[in-house]
């Protein structure tokens, strides 16, 4: 581990990301609880609310696009306060919404600030980690989940309260900008964002390329400019292999998770028949499990191994979840939601830890490769899921989750570089 590259006290610096990836989960979630006073506010139908709520999605999908450039250019400690504050922001002319299309400018912008916060902040969390020695990402992203089970509960306190949603949202967006200023101060600084490459191969941050720049490794490697194009193009592939296949497992991670979120709920109601509050049970067990998964990770990954632990969370997942769909009764189903929850709890942090420490791409670079791949899942996972559901029913349109999971078993192998 490389102990020096940390630019801040390693106590102060973890807590400092701590606080990010709680502020994260606070912001996410903050005006999830208001979505039918806000849908009742814009008298919008079913169907256009659906088409609002594609705006945070999008937003994300489109910001972790340049994320590795951005924090290139600012650093990830800058990236980090100045997206969170613009998200928190966001949150404002959010709660004054007056139309559809300011709904969804407002919700574009926040699941920007969202993406691009993402990325910086796990880049930060990267380097924590290098720093300690031992895991921790999976206790950062339990954070995140204790953020935004707060948040969804102040959300619905105030809801009950009969908050109005502007006063309610310009509130959380003040307290999450003092929370971010306060609590950030001790980020390390940006000499962790272009950390060197082992194999001195020339790295562009930016595109998290070997060999596309001209930097120091380029430099080192002008008296041997016949070979230096064949070794770049071999680095430059090694490179993005494992990228590709640790974007593909945060996406059927991520399909899993949305599917959870957006139809668990629907087939506990509609397919099995439980009342309305028995039916958000389902993703109630899915977020305390997967809460108390991350939270208890880190020990787990030290000692058996991020392959190791991945290969057996996700057989749970898929095993747990395929099963109580199979059974069909809502005690089986709730219990398999929970299990899928538990399951895939580690999955995402063990991921970004592994593409932050990919040989031969700055963490950022990294990072924001696999998370664009990833969050395809929670943009166009529910959606497939919607329309397998049209074709064949809910029950085995929940199986795709099962099946990805499975294949998080083959592909648990590259997420080895989590353990440099």
């Amino acid at each position: 581990m490389v102990t020096e590259e940390i630019a801040a006290p390693p106590v102060r610096a973890r807590l400092a990301v701590t606080v990010a990836f709680v502020a994260h989960g606070l912001l996410g979630a903050a005006w999830v609880a208001r979505i039918p006073q806000i849908k009742e506010h814009l008298g919008l139908s079913a169907g256009t609310m659906g088409v609002a709520l594609l705006g945070a999605p999008v937003g994300v999908v489109a910001a972790v696009r340049f994320a590795g450039w951005i924090v290139h250019r600012w650093g990830s400690r800058a990236t980090t306060v100045a997206a969170g504050t613009a998200g928190a922001l966001s949150l404002v002319p959010l709660g004054l919404s007056w139309n559809l299309a300011s709904l969804i400018c407002s919700l574009v912008l926040m699941g920007g600030s969202l993406g691009l916060m993402d990325v910086a902040m796990n880049a930060q969390g990267v380097a924590v980690e290098r720093g300690y020695g031992r895991p921790l990402m999976s206790g950062l992203h339990g954070a995140y989940s204790i953020g935004t089970l707060l948040s969804a509960l102040v959300g619905s306190a105030a809801a009950h309260a009969g908050v109005p949603v502007p006063v309610h949202l310009t509130v959380a967006a003040a307290v999450l900008v003092l929370l971010l200023a306060a609590g950030c101060r001790d980020l390390m600084d940006r000499s962790i964002d272009d950390l060197p490459d082992p194999a001195g191969t020339a790295i562009d941050a930016a595109s998290g390329v070997p060999g596309a720049t001209g930097g120091a490794g380029a430099a080192g490697s002008a008296g041997s400019a016949g070979a230096a194009p064949g070794r770049r193009g071999s680095a430059a592939r090694a490179a993005r292999w494992p990228l590709i296949v640790l974007g593909v497992i945060g996406l059927c991670s991520f399909v899993g998770e949305g599917a959870m979120a957006d139809w668990s709920a629907i087939y506990l109601r509609e397919s099995l028949g439980t009342g309305p509050g028995a039916a958000g049970l389902g993703y109630a067990g899915c977020a305390i499990a997967m809460t108390a998964g991350r939270l208890a990770g880190d020990r787990v990954v030290a000692r058996f191994g991020p392959v190791a632990v991945l290969r057996t969370g996700s057989l749970v997942a898929a095993a747990g979840l395929a099963l109580g769909l199979l059974l069909g009764n809502p005690v089986a189903a709730v219990s398999g939601f929970t299990l899928f929850g538990l399951g895939v709890a580690v999955v995402a942090p063990v991921t970004f830890s592994a593409a932050g420490n990919v040989p031969g791409v700055p963490a950022a670079a990294g990072i924001s490769r696999v998370t664009g791949v990833g969050y395809l899942g929670l943009l166009g996972g529910p959606p497939v899921i919607g329309f397998v559901a049209q074709g064949v029913g809910l029950a085995w349109a929940l199986a795709v989750p099962a099946a990805l999971a499975g294949l998080i078993v083959l592909l648990a192998p590259a997420t080895a570089t989590a353990e440099r």
